[in-house]
């Protein structure tokens, strides 16, 4: 079935399966937003401001797909952009300035009426 290294490499690591976070009511809306404001609390930032994700769930969501492993790399990439471009916030700009999964980004094409997604994100 697996090569040598393939059976090392299987052997390190256990498939997880998470569902998306849903966002399709109030109290699920307020799980994503909590989930935001946690994020966010932990960036170490000089310049971001408080509740800067929370005030964008629907877009963060919609882009990601509600799932927490897209989020978290959307987050981390913007992060480490902001540092290194000096700025040390997280903008709208910066977040659809990072390419994302295949599953992400094909999600984000999908139509949505309320939180469009302005052209030319790509870097």
């Amino acid at each position: 079935m697996y090569e040598p290294r393939g059976q090392q490499l299987a052997g390190r690591f256990k498939l997880l399966h998470n569902d998306p976070l849903p966002y399709g009511t109030g109290a699920q809306r307020g799980v994503w937003e909590d989930l935001l404001r946690t994020m966010e609390n932990a960036l170490r930032l000089r310049n971001h401001r408080p509740q800067t994700l929370p005030a964008q769930a629907a877009y963060l969501h919609h882009r990601t797909a509600g799932v927490l492993g897209s989020l978290s790399h959307l987050l981390r990439e913007a992060a480490v952009t902001s540092v290194l471009d000096g700025s040390e916030r997280i903008t709208r700009d910066v977040l659809e300035s990072i390419e994302l999964d295949i599953r992400a980004e094909q999600q984000a094409l999908t139509p949505q009426t309320t939180v469009p997604r302005r052209a030319g994100r790509r870097r």
